[in-house]
């Protein structure tokens, strides 16, 4: 599904599990009664930088469209003609898959060497399906820079050997090896229906398309088995139903099609399990089912230890799928979703599968024309999503989020976007119980071009819509991430509110900028969150539109390491800024979250500090006193405060009484100016200047009104507070 494509434009200037990286293997270390996030596998990777070599190591980089920012932890090692890699190896294995990339149009193979002998195989590179375009879809740039190839090494390797591969010709930039111990082929179950006795052809060179037919249709109820081979298929296979479909091994039968199954429905019962589906997608054309599953399995039925690879999707959902069950899968190389549940899922169970190189979300709920409903993601490892998030929930209802270790998502998205983003109708919004439980992110969140500034690592994005659902995000952490930590956001520009959201017991570690990043209105509650090196500041909270209100960042207890909030909100916090030195003719309320004891109609607290002296805040009639308060995000030295009503001539001149008090912690406020008339006349500019005295130190500025002498209410079209007298 298309990532973000339109979002707000700021009008600004220009300007869980704890994860380590061993030896360059990626491990898992659970805290205390909390299972390590992620699937478990059958094979364990080594990144090539942490590799010996002779070739050059390129990365870290963060930046859209350069080919180390699409890499498993930003980094890869470039090999040029006759220069190589070598890896030691972390646990017997006699197979090995190698993440690469080769510059566009090229091909060509590395050489491949165990203990320092060459072997007779080797491992073929091509950017055949990689550099894909999206020109459709806003602030994409090429990507899909990588691609996998596999090898099955002819012998036994034991912890400890070196396997070294080197470039024959073409530049090959590596990115990460996965070595594995592949079991050897199974045998045909007992009464099973072989595709090969209707005719499949297990050399590739027929087309075996009819033989997977007659064998489905002869299997009713039992099983068709696909022996070890490899087997061309060329027009999608339908009428799928009551029958498993069952291979010798992932690494031993393999299907070389395009588009697996597609049928709008299906009785169910359907169980797809131990073999390979290989497409020759190289680009992605939205309209085309270029897909392994298209449409619906039918209830009660289950995908289980398959390979997928360049497909355009691996799922694509639709229909009944009630009580699917898909795990223990790889999905490689998509130019679209890994999996997209597309509405009307029912008791979904995505399990410990593992998903690299997505051209969109990895793993996807959109709840488009019915809710998914009772559906979660669990224990999935992601990596390298490169154009949209590891996990992303558009709409329905008690959905989960469970266990999960998404990393090095690119441009566009998170790790994980809980949202009401709907793309089409009819559209589902959130709702119910969203349960984001156990999760950990590593290098997540992005850039988005669209917006001009970063997505956190766990976004929840009133998109469309207000989220009304409960949204509980437990036992989360958020490690390396470039940007923020948890966002969020109303992403469509609207202002549209968050509400109901709990943060409890987070761990964040080394945060670019900030902990929170708030720009929608609304309300979380934090407990339990702690934060070691923060980049710039614990909190960023300016919602947009200025004037859409305020998000209240509500204290549970527990919290530490992110009490600071970015005091400018002209202007985004890069990565390790620390926030600006205040500037004495800053306008320092400008933007900042604004509440009030009361409004009326359209005429919001946020409309006093917006930066538009035309539009205003109007209190509730009739009922002083009222009182309006600003967050200015961090104690200063306030000298001077402007107050403002509309400029035209149709506001006639009046006099507010006001009292102005501060605070230096939301709780306790002291007077700082006494009561007083300010005049405020159309002739004059509809200013008052409110004058503070020395050794004034406020976060908080609380303006009190207990008389108006043209309306019956408190009325500001701008509060601006100095710090020069």
């Amino acid at each position: 599904m298309h990532s973000s494509t339109a979002g707000h434009v700021r009008r600004m200037p220009a300007i869980g599990a704890v994860v380590a990286l061993a030896a360059g293997m990626l491990v898992t270390l659970a805290p205390a009664a909390h299972a390590a996030a992620g699937a478990t596998l059958p094979f364990t990777s080594v990144e090539a930088e942490s590799a010996s070599t002779t070739g050059t190591k390129t990365g870290p980089d963060y930046t859209q469209g350069t080919l180390a920012s699409e890499a498993s932890g930003r980094q890869a090692v470039r090999l040029a003609s006759g220069q190589r890699v070598e890896f030691t190896v972390p646990r017997a294995a006699n197979a090995v898959n190698v993440a690469y990339s080769v510059p566009d149009g090229q091909s060509g193979s590395l050489d491949v060497y165990v203990n320092g002998t060459k072997i007779s195989r080797t491992l073929p590179v091509t950017a055949k399906y990689s550099y894909v375009d999206t020109g459709w879809i806003a602030g994409a740039k090429t990507h899909h820079f990588f691609d996998n190839a596999r090898l099955l090494l002819g012998q036994n390797v034991q912890a400890g050997d070196r396997i070294a591969f080197q470039s024959t010709g073409t530049q090959v930039t590596v990115d990460v090896a996965d070595f594995e111990q592949v079991a050897g082929a199974t045998g045909q179950p007992a009464g099973s229906v072989s595709v090969v006795s209707k005719g499949a052809d297990p050399s590739g060179s027929g087309d075996s398309t009819q033989a997977f037919r007659d064998a489905i249709a002869a299997a009713q109820g039992g099983t068709v088995w696909i022996p070890p081979g490899d087997y061309r298929i060329t027009s999608s296979l339908s009428g799928v139903q009551n029958v498993t479909l069952q291979g010798a091994g992932s690494w031993h039968s393999v299907v070389h099609t395009s588009r697996f199954i597609d049928q709008s429905g299906s009785a169910g019962n359907v169980r797809i399990k131990d073999f390979a589906v290989v497409g020759e997608v190289t680009e992605r054309v939205d309209s085309s089912p270029d897909n392994f599953v298209n449409g619906s399995l039918g209830p009660n039925s289950s995908v289980s230890g398959m390979w997928i690879q360049h497909m355009k999707v691996g799922l694509w959902l639709t229909g009944n799928n009630d009580n699917l069950v898909v795990e223990n899968n790889r999905i490689l190389d998509t130019t679209a979703d890994g999996l997209n549940l597309n509405g009307n899922a029912r008791g979904v169970r995505v399990r410990n599968n593992f998903l690299r190189n997505q051209g969109d979300d990895a793993l996807a709920m959109w709840s488009l024309y019915a809710p998914d409903t009772d559906s979660s993601f669990e224990n999935n490892t992601i990596s390298q999503p490169n154009l949209a998030n590891g996990i992303a929930v558009y709409g329905g209802t008690d959905i989960a989020v469970r266990g999960n270790l998404v990393s090095d998502t690119n441009a566009l998205g998170s790790g994980i976007a809980i949202s009401n983003q709907k793309f089409a109708d009819p559209f589902s919004p959130l709702s119910g119980t969203i349960t984001v439980d156990g999760n950990t992110l590593v290098r997540t969140g992005a850039v988005n071009p669209n917006w001009n500034h970063p997505m956190g690592a766990l976004r929840v994005d009133s998109y469309d819509s207000a989220i009304n659902a409960t949204v509980n995000i437990t036992d989360t952490t958020i490690t390396d991430s470039p940007y923020s930590a948890f966002e969020f956001v109303s992403g469509g520009g609207q202002g549209y509110p968050v509400r109901n959201v709990n943060v409890t017991g987070a761990t964040v570690r080394n945060t670019g900028t900030v902990v929170v990043q708030a720009e929608a209105q609304g309300a979380a509650t934090f407990r339990n969150v702690t934060a070691t090196q923060v980049g710039a500041a614990g909190v960023y909270n300016c919602p947009y539109p200025a004037g859409s209100g305020s998000f209240t960042l509500g204290d549970g207890g527990g919290n530490s390491g992110w009490s600071s909030t970015w005091s400018d909100c002209s202007s985004w916090p890069q990565p390790g800024q620390s926030n600006p030195d205040p500037d004495p003719g800053r306008n320092l309320a400008k933007g900042r979250p604004a509440t009030a004891t009361g409004s009326q109609d359209v005429y919001a607290p946020g409309r006093a500090v917006d930066g538009d002296a035309n539009s205003y805040w109007e209190s509730a009639n009739n009922a002083f006193p009222q009182s309006l308060t600003v967050d200015l995000g961090s104690s200063y030295a306030v000298r001077r405060l402007v107050l403002k009503l509309p400029p035209s001539s149709a506001w006639g001149a009046r006099t507010q009484t006001v009292t102005v008090l501060g605070s230096t912690d939301g709780t306790h406020y002291t007077t700082v100016a006494g009561s007083q008339g300010y005049r405020f006349d159309p002739a004059t500019g509809n200013t008052a200047t409110v004058s503070l005295p020395a050794g004034t130190s406020l976060r908080h500025l609380r303006l009190t009104v207990t008389g108006n002498t043209g309306w019956p209410a408190g009325q500001f079209s701008e509060v601006e507070a100095y710090l020069a007298s």
